[in-house]
């Protein structure tokens, strides 16, 4: 396997880590007989303290043990080449085999271009690897998807065979407009069963689908479709969350007229008739361009054959925040993404035949593309997908849906389980839960008190929680827990994935050993990773390869404890973290500056209950506008609809002016520690051109 470094001490060193679980207290090395009910309440204070898996739950285990963790682990590191390939040439369908050379990869800027190939000359095609083979394993009667209306009592299901007719339909009439391989496709769906039929139906004919999460506005919709340039759009009419009705086609519209206006007109606008939401004749409508999907797509042949794919060609874009302004096209490719996703799903969540499997995330995200549509079905699983809002018609909703279809393994944000805490207990109380066996979190760290609520309450202090670390760019969970494999602290992300190398490096970019904190890198690639950011891959080289040569920069950092626990600290950049959304701070600036009233604008993330992190704002007006209610709403406005409500400031703080360095340079670390009303520790600010903004910011903290 070509390799940036060689296999070196520091892998020796990483392994030492890992095995530093061997010795934990408690017993932890006979972590079979211990029972997490025993100890679930007991746990009320103590952070730190362990919480073992029951008796029975490793028993049944795919990882029932640290030491067949370690086995695994310590395989994929000194042979990773061995380790997937294995994995890959068992369980999943190639119409043909790769090269020699499983892994080729440059991770070091000093070397020359950035590089990572997986499995390359391998063909294949995702869709077939979801839907065709499981078929063929005999699984086209069972569900593959259960799907709950956002009003209670409307619900619908596909079974796996029901599902490849739908995808089949779909990807014959993408092809009769004209999409072929290579092309992109800009999907704007809430969540209806014909979001994940769109992104197989794509992947079936090699189209690159780029899902936008239906909650950005039109001008964040506009910016996309601009990048990627695509041959059609697909949305829906509109879509009910909660009590509101969202026009998604009324936001599209206004997205084409934006990017029309840059160069880039769409002749296709497929629109699917959401009834339940709006009803067709009330939609607006642009003839030659705008076709109702129930008019067309359902004439279409139910087989369609397969466009046979090398494992590095395109998947998918999907755009994430950058600390710039402009956001990024993560590009994600075949084989390697395929194996990965697939085979984290299977270990982090312990999946067996049997399991019924809720994800939370919309597919617009990251989490929706491996943890809601490709991981769970390359393993053939029934995955329910919810439309609407998680506390609609109010907080037991969630719990219903569990009730109703037997969900085994749920899998949601720290936001979510915090709002739903901050509701009451009587909510989750009320319904049974008793299917439940194992539950997940993702998006942020979730801190200790939220942990526990989920697993004593949730869980019953019967279900082990996957608290998954990764990322958009690394395709798949990086560190996480493995159910049953080893005791869990509330709140850390544990231990590393089979083949991932996190390393914790200081400001100069040399490793730290044992106990520590620093920033969080990667060492070698694996099978997930991203592999451009599209049409900018001197953007990709330098936001995460540059600054730490020959490691993956995560952008976050990390802390380490004795006993080789992971902790994540959050975002080191200029990226908050708001309900587990990436929103870059210079978007979010960019946009309220484009106020005729705002002059000068800074934002910094703050601690919030709810949400993780919250959006704090500091403006500047333009001289002689008075602060005013009407301003800071119309403020809040314009970053609604520039980015989408979830960016929207939770506060907005009048700024005579900003703290700057004699350069011009703002000083956010000064912003954060007075948006935190952390005033004793602001520290020098003698090097401030002037000095005297602080005390004038403190004064209107509040106001």
């Amino acid at each position: 396997m070509a390799s940036s470094s060689p296999k070196n001490l520091t892998t020796t060193n990483h392994l030492r880590h890992v095995e530093s679980m061997a010795s934990l207290p408690s017993g932890a090395g006979k972590i079979s007989h211990l029972n997490a009910v025993i100890l679930g309440e007991a746990l009320a204070s103590e952070e730190n303290d362990f919480v073992f898996p029951s008796d029975a739950f490793s028993h049944q285990a795919l990882i029932p043990s640290p030491h067949k963790y370690l086995e695994m682990y310590k395989r994929s590191i000194e042979d990773p080449a061995g380790f997937w390939s294995g994995i890959a040439s068992s369980q999943f369908y190639w119409k043909q085999k790769w090269g020699d050379q499983v892994c080729s990869e440059n991770l070091d800027v000093r070397k020359g271009d950035i590089k990572i190939e997986w499995f390359k000359g391998g063909i294949t095609n995702i869709c077939y690897n979801c839907l065709d083979r499981n078929i063929d394993a005999g699984l086209a009667d069972k569900i593959a998807l259960y799907w709950e209306s956002n009003e209670p009592g409307f619900d619908a299901h596909l079974t796996y065979s029901q599902l490849l007719h739908r995808v089949c339909q779909l990807a014959n009439y993408l092809k009769s407009i004209g999409v072929r391989k290579g092309d992109a496709v800009i999907v704007y769906l809430p969540m209806l069963m014909e979001l994940p039929i769109t992104m197989l139906a794509c992947a079936r004919i090699g189209a690159v689908h780029s899902v936008v999460f239906a909650g950005f506005s039109s001008e964040s919709l506009a910016q996309r479709i601009v990048d990627c340039k695509p041959k059609v759009v697909i949305t829906c009419n509109a879509v009910r969350r909660g009590p509101k009705t969202i026009h998604l086609k009324d936001i599209v519209d206004a997205a084409l007229v934006e990017s029309a206006k840059n160069g880039i007109s769409i002749d296709v606008c497929l629109t699917y008739e959401n009834q339940s939401a709006l009803k067709r004749e009330s939609t607006k409508w642009q003839e030659g361009r705008d076709v109702w999907w129930e008019d067309v797509v359902p004439k279409y042949p139910t087989t369609c054959d397969v466009e046979w794919v090398d494992a590095e060609d395109p998947l998918f874009l999907l755009y994430t925040s950058g600390s710039t302004g402009k956001p990024k096209g993560v590009l994600h490719t075949t084989g390697g993404y395929m194996v990965y996703t697939a085979t984290t799903f299977k270990y982090a969540f312990d999946y067996k035949e049997s399991d019924v499997y809720w994800c939370t995330a919309d597919c617009g995200w990251i989490t929706g593309h491996s943890y809601v549509t490709y991981g769970p079905m390359l393993n053939g699983a029934t995955v329910v997908v919810y439309e609407g809002a998680p506390n609609y018609p109010d907080s037991g909703r969630c719990w219903d849906i569990v009730d109703k279809y037997k969900v085994t393994i749920f899998y949601t944000a720290p936001t979510l389980v915090r709002s739903l805490m901050r509701d009451g207990d009587e909510y989750v109380t009320r319904y049974s839960r008793k299917s439940l066996r194992v539950l997940g979190s993702v998006g942020e760290p979730i801190n200790p008190s939220a942990w526990r609520w989920f697993f004593n309450l949730v869980g019953g202090s019967r279900c082990p929680i996957s608290d998954t670390w990764w990322q958009t760019e690394t395709g798949g969970f990086m560190i996480t827990p493995l159910p049953g494999a080893w005791p869990q602290k509330p709140g850390s992300a544990t231990f590393p994935f089979f083949g991932v190398q996190p390393v914790i490096v200081d400001e100069k970019g040399t490793e730290i050993d044992g106990e520590c904190s620093g920033y969080l890198c990667v060492k070698g690639s694996w099978p997930g990773a991203f592999r451009t950011l599209y049409g900018d891959h001197e953007r990709y080289e330098t936001t995460y390869f540059r600054p730490f040569p020959g490691y993956y920069f995560t952008g976050d950092g990390c802390s380490r404890d004795k006993d080789g626990y992971h902790w994540l600290t959050g975002r080191v950049d200029d990226v908050i973290n708001v309900s587990g959304h990436r929103i870059g701070t210079a978007e979010v600036e960019s946009a309220l500056v484009s106020h005729p009233q705002c002059a000068e604008a800074a934002v910094v993330g703050v601690e919030h209950e709810v949400k993780g992190q919250g959006i704090y704002a500091f403006v500047t007006l333009v001289e002689g506008v008075p602060y005013s209610e009407e301003l800071r709403k119309s403020l809040i406005l314009i970053v609604r609809n520039q980015i989408g409500a979830f960016a929207a400031p939770d506060k907005i703080h009048w700024a005579p002016g900003l703290p700057k360095t004699r350069s011009g340079k703002i000083m956010r670390r000064i912003l954060r520690k007075i948006a935190s009303r952390q005033l004793d520790e602001l520290g020098d600010i003698s090097t401030l051109a002037e000095p005297g903004v602080v005390d004038q910011l403190i004064a209107l903290a509040d106001s």
